[in-house]
């Protein structure tokens, strides 16, 4: 199956691809590598803002960081032209920003964890790291950057 048709199968549409807000491109592809830069947490088409530990849930945390994930899903799609050159998810780097009481930014991360079993099935399996920062760009809750595998 595709993952164009896995996607809808499970009801998932993403995101159009976000301009860089800065200067950078979002995605770089090298040595059969894709290198998706860190997009940051835009649920339902608005920027989820806030801290963790202080005035954002777990459970939007977890959302946010799925976000990020759709997020770096439709780069790749618009940087390959199909999901369907993914070969495997690779690594995954969650940045949560939150109080420095707050200690679940993995159970945060495994938002962005999750989609990617989901969509690649094994090959969504991956390694990865989810700090806590206390600030991100624009306020956001989570941003997560990828290093992606392609099929040649």
């Amino acid at each position: 199956m595709s993952i164009e048709a896995r996607l809808s199968k499970l009801g998932i549409v993403l995101p159009e691809a976000a301009a860089p807000v800065a200067s950078y491109v979002p995605v770089v592809v090298q040595g059969g590598l894709a290198y998706v830069s860190g997009q940051v947490s835009f649920v339902d088409g608005v920027l989820l803002k806030g801290r963790l530990g202080e005035d954002v849930s777990l459970e939007d945390g977890m959302r946010a960081a799925r976000g990020c994930g759709l997020m770096i899903l439709a780069q790749l799609k618009a940087a390959l032209g199909s999901l369907d050159r993914v070969e495997r998810v690779v690594k995954l780097g969650g940045f949560v920003n939150s109080t420095p009481d707050f200690t679940d930014q993995p159970k945060v991360v495994n938002g962005a964890s999750d989609l990617m079993l989901e969509v690649f099935g094994e090959a969504g399996k991956h390694a990865r790291a989810a700090v806590g920062v206390p600030s991100l760009p624009l306020g956001v809750a989570v941003e997560v950057d990828a290093i992606v595998a392609l099929a040649e």
